[in-house]
């Protein structure tokens, strides 16, 4: 229970971060940024740890989380638009 819990706070985190470097409307709120932090942050973790970039708990890690949320939030901006 505390690991999701986790997850959702760092989803939260990271989706804020998200939607400060990429600002603008998004339809969906609060709980669309949490789910696309998460994703974002599962997705960019993955890949960079993948990639070799990083290893499991760097701050690298944050950082492609970050990206990763931000890659979402473009695709997600333009499939509701479509």
């Amino acid at each position: 229970m505390l690991s999701v819990l986790g997850w959702i706070v760092f989803g939260l985190i990271v989706g804020a971060l998200a939607k400060l470097i990429m600002p603008g409307k998004d339809p969906g709120g609060i709980t669309v940024t949490i789910l696309l932090g998460i994703a974002g942050a599962v997705v960019g973790g993955y890949l960079g740890q993948i990639a070799g970039l990083y290893g499991r708990g760097d701050a690298a890690g944050f950082i492609m989380s970050v990206v990763g949320a931000i890659v979402l939030l473009a695709v997600y901006r333009l499939l509701r638009r479509a």
